[in-house]
């Protein structure tokens, strides 16, 4: 009796340990390169350069790790897709549905996110240098550690975004609209324009950054800070 329970013991645990293995050893889905733009489609380290993809639907869709520069996806739809680590340089998302996409780690130089309602979306730690934002959607966005040099924010709306240790070297936030705080924890400001802006609600400001800025007569600070005698600075 006990050899019949000592053996069906190990015969369960040997079929525990055959379905483990075949859980951890089971490959995930492979990314499919020659299927067509659909919500959830798999294009993970794929090559789509230099393609005109506007209107697709890309809602949900894995596109980590590929190389979609040069690639026209105005007026798609990304809608919580996943771009992490994505080369897109020179890339368009004009109007674009990205609302809590994931663009995080992308390099995407000269890139044009005009109009895009990205709202909830993270380009944490992104490449970002030279690229535009006029007119986007930028609530509660995280641009952590992002590098933003001579990035154009004109008329975005950037409530609630977040760039702390962003790269905002000459970055132009001055024409930009907003409501309540907006995060600049140890971010580095060197001329990043500021001209009008009402900061009084800005955390993470510190006048090490203010000095370095450019702000002007209408910009207004956190308490406790103070306008350089350098403002406003010279037209770049």
């Amino acid at each position: 009796m006990r050899h019949g329970v000592l053996s069906g013991g190990l015969f369960g645990i040997s079929t525990g340990l055959v379905a483990l293995t075949l859980f951890v050893s089971a490959p995930a889905l492979a990314a499919d390169c020659g299927s067509t733009p659909a919500a959830g489609v798999n294009w993970s380290e794929c090559t789509k350069r230099n393609l005109m993809l506007q209107g697709s639907d890309f809602q949900g869709a894995n596109l980590g790790d590929a190389d979609l520069s040069l690639t026209n996806l105005s007026h798609t739809n990304l809608t919580g897709a996943n771009f992490e680590k994505a080369t897109l340089v020179r890339a368009w998302f004009t109007g674009a549905q990205a609302g809590q996409a994931n663009f995080s780690k992308i390099e995407a130089y000269r890139s044009g996110f005009e109009n895009v309602f990205a709202e909830g979306a993270s380009f944490a730690g992104a490449e970002l240098q030279r690229s535009n934002f006029n007119g986007a959607k930028l609530t509660g966005a995280n641009f952590e550690k992002a590098e933003l040099g001579r990035a154009s924010f004109d008329r975005a709306v950037l409530t609630g975004a977040k760039f702390s240790l962003a790269n905002l070297s000459r970055a132009d936030l001055s024409e930009a609209t907003f409501e309540g705080p907006v995060a600049f924890d140890r971010a580095f400001m060197f001329l990043t324009r500021i001209e009008g802006l009402d900061l009084s609600a800005a955390t993470g400001l510190e006048q090490a950054q203010v000095d370095l800025a450019c702000g002007d007569a209408k910009t207004k600070l956190p308490a406790g800070l103070s306008v350089p005698t350098s403002w406003p600075c010279e037209s770049d």
